[in-house]
């Protein structure tokens, strides 16, 4: 029974990541929390629009709703400011700082491919489309 809690810890890393990737979004287009970088953009600028993407896919991704298209669109953007802004600075990403996007990248294309796992409006409702009982464990 290895894979016994495999849709928690599914579900786990997608809340994570999401909220993550939201707070990324959140740093960019509202400035919050003060003093995170890069700070508040311009919204049509590349960074203002990377931040609404980031904020409306972090929050479909942590809520399970809709996860593997926003988890599509997330990883897609991650891969095109890892080759815009991190690998220009160098191949290594230790150096270019390019671990985070590297990792966000990698994190919601799994996300894409494996769905919502546990603890997913997605999953709630499709419960309740069945006509079966939430559990509530």
């Amino acid at each position: 029974m290895a894979y016994r809690f495999a849709p928690q810890t599914l579900g786990a890393l997608r809340i994570i990541a999401g909220l993550l990737f939201l707070a990324h979004g959140l740093v960019k287009v509202a400035g919050f929390p003060a003093g995170a970088e890069p700070g508040q953009q311009a919204l049509l600028s590349l960074f203002g629009i990377g931040g609404l993407i980031e904020i409306v896919t972090g929050a479909l991704v942590a809520l399970g709703l809709f996860t593997r298209p926003a988890a599509f669109v997330a990883s897609g953007q991650m891969a095109v400011a890892y080759f815009m802004f991190h690998a220009p600075s160098g191949f290594f990403p230790v150096l270019n700082g390019g671990e985070g996007a590297i990792l966000f990248s990698f994190i919601f294309l799994h996300l894409a491919a494996a769905g919502a796992g546990a603890f997913s409006l997605e999953g709630l409702l499709r419960r309740d489309r069945t006509g079966a009982q939430p559990a509530h464990a």
